[in-house]
């Protein structure tokens, strides 16, 4: 069984749980998770979670995204893409790109931000577009984002804007295409979604389920597109133990560490002497007021 990532080049017209479904079937291996869903229209980079790896999927769910795509100006849909029905066409003469530059900037920061009504998000379990698809109304929920950087990355051609966003996990790029819209009073949809860049991990780095199924068959070691267990790279401390320290995090009692740099309640990441992943745990208790400190293990992988 794979323990670790794989990095995939999701194609369009599938899912992410599609995906998923089509790893298990390529790789024999029942247990497989990601880390943040891609919409069907949308390509680009989504990480898998194989094994015991797919207990570390909420830290690395967290993970800050790269996008870059294409906007249409002057064509309003219900499902703020291109796959969505018309619901409005307005003139976009006079549209210049500064007026689009600085609206772009006005996004940057802290927002708040509604789900489209067209989303997998659930309400009383039942999804959002499962809803609208019946002409229900659907439910306004909004949750906190951050915009980190919102350009464009060409000139306005017959309407269509090419863009590079850079934004924290949970944002809808189709709802900041149509809110954007909105804003210039021209009305706009998300045309094309790539996605670059996952944390640390890039698009450059993936391997597109085809390749994958070929190296399956010709039954070779894992290449392109991933990461091991031990090789993770985890968003919080790396402490090293020693023999007697990894005995004790395997069975989860707490260890004493004199270089903790986090404070109370903080996660760590625990190797062994060999650079072994063994556990991931919290900050305990700080000793004094140095970087003494005790660690709890909280989820052990031997």
């Amino acid at each position: 069984m794979h323990d670790g990532l794989y990095l995939i080049d999701k194609e369009p017209a599938c899912t992410s749980h599609d995906v998923v479904q089509q790893a298990r079937r390529i790789l024999s291996q029942r247990k497989i998770g990601h880390c943040g869903t891609l919409d069907p229209g949308a390509t680009g980079l989504l990480v898998l979670t194989l094994g015991r790896a797919t207990r570390l999927t909420r830290f690395l769910i967290r993970a800050p995204k790269i996008y870059e795509g294409d906007i249409q100006f002057g064509l309003t849909t219900d499902t703020y893409d291109r796959h969505g029905e018309t619901t409005a066409v307005s003139s976009i003469d006079g549209l210049e790109v500064s007026a689009i530059t600085s609206s772009l900037k006005e996004l940057v920061g802290t927002l708040d931000q509604a789900a489209p009504p067209f989303s997998a998000k659930k309400f009383k379990g039942v999804k959002y577009y499962e809803m609208a698809r019946r002409g229900e109304e659907v439910p306004e929920a909004r949750k906190q984002i951050t915009i980190f950087d919102f350009s464009a990355t060409g000139p306005l051609v017959e309407g269509v804007l090419p863009f590079r966003l850079e934004c924290s996990s949970g944002t809808y790029v189709r709802s900041l295409a149509h809110d954007l819209g909105q804003t210039l009073g021209c009305g706009a949809h998300l045309a094309e979604l790539r996605r670059i860049k996952v944390g640390p991990f890039h698009i450059d780095q993936a391997v597109s389920l085809d390749k994958l199924s070929e190296e399956a068959e010709a039954e070779a070691a894992p290449r392109q597109g991933w990461v091991p267990l031990d090789q993770l790279p985890l968003p919080f401390q790396e402490l090293a133990t020693d023999s007697q320290q990894s005995k004790r995090v395997v069975h989860g009692q707490s260890v004493l560490f004199r270089d903790l740099e986090g404070e109370e309640g903080d996660w760590v990441k625990l190797v062994d002497r060999r650079g072994q992943l063994i556990a991931v745990g919290t900050v305990a208790e700080r000793i004094g007021t140095g970087k003494v400190g005790l660690v709890q293990p909280r989820i052990v992988f031997t």
